[in-house]
């Protein structure tokens, strides 16, 4: 059976650890402190008693009256001071009644075998100090167990605030702003452990950067050097003679040139150093003509036209990656529909891999067998690239009209391109988008 988790805050945490011992000191304290009075008002009250009895025992020598409540053989004399005065010793006593107020005996040994005694129940004065006492620790013993509480709330806050700015800082950074630093976020002029958590966390991102600003130089440097060989292979291929060969070698050359550019676009998105070139153009008429360029058999629906400031090469770019992808993984019939600023593409094939969904498009994975088998799985990764320099979203998902979809009824696959109501600046910044999620 699975553990039910409870999730608490280290703020609370720490607060109840403070009450908790608090309340263990302060339980402790008082148990000590109320036996401590009881024991010496119990022997301040054996001492006021014994001095009793021996001032009745010098009256007692003058006139062989008991005076002051004495007694002579007092049948009711306990037991344990009856053995006192076998030995001849004087002593007192004290004596738990079932009332709960205890009687004080003292008893002093007279000669041939007469004993003097008295008691007395424990002076209600006492009784009164003791409860008084006792509610007074009870008051502080609940006092300490808030004043505990307090403090660890206090404390605790002050650490979980900390942690939260670094918590919220990470998260920014693994959502790709490189820039933030979780150090300056947690702040406080107190250092303690969430400032080396911070700075470790800084230095995995700056060798985290370094290590991918490497391998994006490598690969730009790569396909950069590759341009040359393969435009001369290409030129090369045009000189060979008609044939089924020459037709092979030109195909492969071309797609390896596609491939070299492809590789060069990712590393220049990669970069942040693209730009926008803005442009006020008609949505729905612009999606129209460039799907039907590409593909007479696709359908374009347009249910609500919007003119939108974009670049329209970047938005071309993004359709074709996208209807490409739709032809080469997906199945017919490929739709294509624009309502206001967004843009819907979509195919009647096996759908999106798991992994996709999860993750986002990725160089080099084309996904499931299912979408596999041709291309470099570059193609979504530049549309998604592409869309973020025009400030755009691009989400992936599929289709859900068949609860149990079978290899006759496919659910599709369906990628949405959601343009921002302002175009991005001439710095390639652009605003936060809070678009509602399609589905």
């Amino acid at each position: 059976m699975r553990r039910l988790a409870l999730r608490t805050g280290v703020r609370w945490k720490i607060s109840i650890a403070i009450a908790a011992v608090g309340a263990l000191v302060a339980v402790a304290l008082s148990l000590v402190v109320h036996n401590a009075a009881q024991v010496s008002m119990l022997d301040n009250a054996r001492e006021v008693q014994l001095e009793r009895l021996l001032f009745a025992q010098r009256m007692y020598d003058t006139t062989k009256e008991p005076k002051f409540g004495t007694k002579v053989n007092d049948p009711a004399l306990p037991h344990d001071l009856r053995e006192k005065m076998a030995q001849g010793r004087r002593a007192t006593y004290v004596q738990d009644v079932s009332e709960g107020v205890p009687d004080v005996w003292a008893a002093v040994p007279l000669g041939n075998g007469t004993v003097l005694s008295l008691h007395n129940k424990f002076a209600d004065r006492s009784t009164t100090i003791m409860k008084d006492l006792d509610r007074a620790l009870i008051i502080g013993s609940v006092s300490v167990v808030f004043g505990g509480c307090a403090l660890g709330v206090l404390i605790g806050g002050q650490l979980s605030r900390r942690l939260r700015r670094a918590a919220a800082a990470a998260g920014r950074v693994a959502q790709g702003n490189t820039e933030v630093r979780v150090g300056d976020a947690v702040g406080g002029v107190v250092r303690d452990e969430t400032d080396e958590l911070a700075r470790a966390v800084d230095a995995l991102t700056d060798a985290l950067n370094e290590r991918i600003e490497a391998e994006r130089r490598v690969t730009a440097d790569i396909a950069h050097e590759l341009r040359t060989p393969v435009t001369g292979l290409l030129t090369a291929a045009e000189l060979l003679p008609p044939g089924r060969p020459t037709e092979l070698v030109r195909d492969r050359a071309q797609a390896l040139r596609t491939l070299v550019e492809d590789v060069l676009e990712v590393a220049r998105l990669d970069s942040a150093s693209e730009r926008a070139e803005l442009q006020e153009i008609e949505l729905g008429e612009f999606v129209k003509r460039r799907v039907t360029a590409l593909d007479r058999t696709i359908t374009v629906h347009v249910s609500n036209d919007s003119w939108v400031n974009t670049d329209p090469r970047r938005l071309e770019r993004i359709l074709g990656n996208l209807l490409a992808n739709a032809a080469k993984h997906g199945g017919t019939p490929v739709e294509v529909t624009v309502e206001g600023r967004v843009v819907r593409v979509r195919d009647h094939g096996p759908g999106f891999p798991d992994a996709l969904l999860r993750e986002g498009p990725s160089r080099f994975r084309t996904g499931a067998s299912d979408r596999a088998g041709h291309g470099h799985g570059l193609g979504l990764t530049i549309a998604a690239g592409q869309a973020r320099v025009l400030g755009a979203r691009l989400t992936f998902r599929n289709a859900s009209q068949d609860p149990t979809p079978t290899p006759e009824t496919p659910p599709g696959a369906i990628a949405v391109l959601w343009l921002p109501e302002h175009a991005p600046t001439t710095t390639g910044s652009f605003p936060i988008l809070h678009l509602p999620d399609p589905r």
